[in-house]
């Protein structure tokens, strides 16, 4: 067999730092875990190649090679996944469709050949083996959650990793909460479902090996979902290959509000190498946040809590919601607010959608409110909100301009430097790249953008008063350059 992996083009979005990639050379910020995932599933005797859209083109003699075309992707990426599926079709090479984008609206890709829902160690076995009898079906369905114990090291050597900015493992699928607009359940349970430490610290060495030098993903939706066996078994574990490897990574991850509880917690990750971690905060009104379900995130400081985590050594980047129907005309301001006084620096701020397979979607279904599909971006809204829906885009548009205006942006950065207490494990040995790197940054964010005289009293300010911190205002810097390129009216 000849197989073609293809990863679909991601839209520009702030979560693609797309324009601040270019000041390091960079052609992605994420490597395609679950399809070189998929890959590694495969049996060894067939030939595999892979296209990562955002890396390269897909040209038509790499669909023509092929003898089944593998396509998995996140529903941002549906208009181009769409394309590769009518180009395999007038082609006539089959395809192979897996991940969010088909397992949550199977329904809309009928035409693709071979539907692999939910997760892959179980229908992919399946698959293959129906293959080899010639009778393989169109659509395998979810079957349970399999436990990740089997689930194999990742097929690195499918990617050029020079071309990506971070890279990726992950440890478990799952989350013990169940926020009314989040599909992570639906998808991979309630019960979280971890790897054992020994396949953490293989897949870790496969990367060491690698060569990569760099920051690490923890793509689990909730990295602490399973904190006891987080604090008992892998975090001692990940400290000491960190310490004897002399801390070739930093790791970045996703956890809920409730990692500011728990000081050993906290204390264990930053010694592991944990420098960033992203918070769903979704909003600042305690009426929305009981609506929505995020009773983590209820009856506390939550911006003490934020500024406990940035103590702790770890950067917290932060995830706001407007539209919930208990959403006053205060939220805007009230948002605003919050993100300056936390020193949340990277703030994703977008409008609530109902994506399939969330409580939400079931509700507004049932009220009849759904106008249309959920595209995967968040700049609108796919149901009739509460609030004027021209309130509402106006109230949106304010926030995000607002938190990235220049002055604010930077004022935002200062907060955080001065609240952040970083770990210190190791001198950094900066690069040529490096190098140049900050050149490039100075020329456009010192000379040409907007915001330039707070860009050198940040890099003022930092030098003189917190000078270990300059390499993060100078990241922080290109970030919002990338963040006011998406908001056009502010560059």
């Amino acid at each position: 067999m000849n197989i073609l992996l293809v990863y679909p083009e991601h839209p520009v979005t702030f979560w693609s730092f797309k324009y601040a990639l270019k000041f390091i050379n960079k052609k992605s910020n994420q490597p395609p875990l679950g399809i070189i995932t998929v890959g590694a599933m495969l049996p060894r005797e067939w030939n595999l190649k892979l296209v990562d859209m955002n890396i390269k083109q897909l040209k038509n003699k790499d669909i023509i090679w092929a003898d089944f075309v593998f396509i998995s992707a996140m529903n941002i990426q549906k208009e181009s996944t769409r394309k590769v599926i009518d180009r395999c079709k007038k082609l006539h090479v089959k395809t192979v469709g897996g991940g969010p984008l088909f397992s949550t609206e199977d329904e809309s890709f009928s035409d693709v050949d071979h539907l692999l829902l939910y997760e892959g160690e179980i229908c992919i076995p399946k698959f293959i083996k129906d293959l080899e009898t010639g009778s393989p079906k169109h659509k395998y369905e979810w079957e349970g959650y399999p436990q990740l114990t089997e689930t194999p090291i990742p097929a690195w050597e499918l990617l050029d990793i020079k071309k990506y900015a971070t890279l990726s493992i992950q440890y478990s699928r799952g989350c013990p909460f169940h926020c009314e607009f989040c599909n992570v359940v639906s998808l991979f349970g309630h019960t979280p479902r971890t790897k054992t430490v020994s396949q953490v610290i293989v897949e870790l060495n496969a990367i060491y090996n690698l060569g990569w030098r760099g920051g690490i993903f923890f793509v689990d939706d909730n990295f602490i979902g399973n904190k006891k066996k987080l604090k008992e078994e892998l975090l001692p574990v990940l400290i000491e290959w960190m310490q004897t490897k002399e801390y070739p990574f930093t790791f970045l991850t996703e956890a809920s509000i409730n990692i500011a509880d728990d000081e050993e917690l906290m204390n264990l990750m930053a010694d592991a190498g944990f420098n960033n971690v992203f918070v769903g905060i979704e909003t600042v009104d305690e009426d929305s946040l009981a609506e929505c379900n995020k009773i983590q995130n209820t009856q506390r400081d939550l911006i003490e809590n934020v500024k406990r985590i940035q103590r702790h050594g770890m950067q917290v980047q932060g995830g706001f919601i407007l539209g919930f129907d208990n959403d006053k005309p205060s939220v805007f301001s009230n948002t605003i607010s919050f993100i300056q006084n936390s020193g949340i620096v990277t703030a994703m701020v977008g409008m609530l959608n109902a994506p399939k397979g969330t409580k939400l979607f079931d509700r507004m279904e049932q009220e009849g409110r759904l106008i249309k599909d959920f595209s995967g971006t968040n700049t609108d809204v796919n149901f009739t909100t509460k609030m004027d829906l021209d309130a509402l885009r106006e109230g949106y548009s304010n926030v995000v301009h607002s938190i990235y205006s220049p002055e604010n942006y930077y004022q935002r950065i200062k907060v955080f430097l001065e609240n952040f207490q970083p770990r210190a494990h190791k001198r950094r040995r900066y690069k040529f790249g490096d190098i140049v790197a900050f050149i490039i940054a100075c020329f456009h964010l010192g000379f040409v953008s907007k915001g330039r005289s707070e860009y050198w009293n940040l890099l003022k300010w930092s030098f003189t008063q917190k000078r270990e911190t300059l390499p993060m205002a100078i990241t922080f810097s290109v970030y919002g350059y990338h963040f006011r390129k998406c908001l056009p009216a502010l560059e």
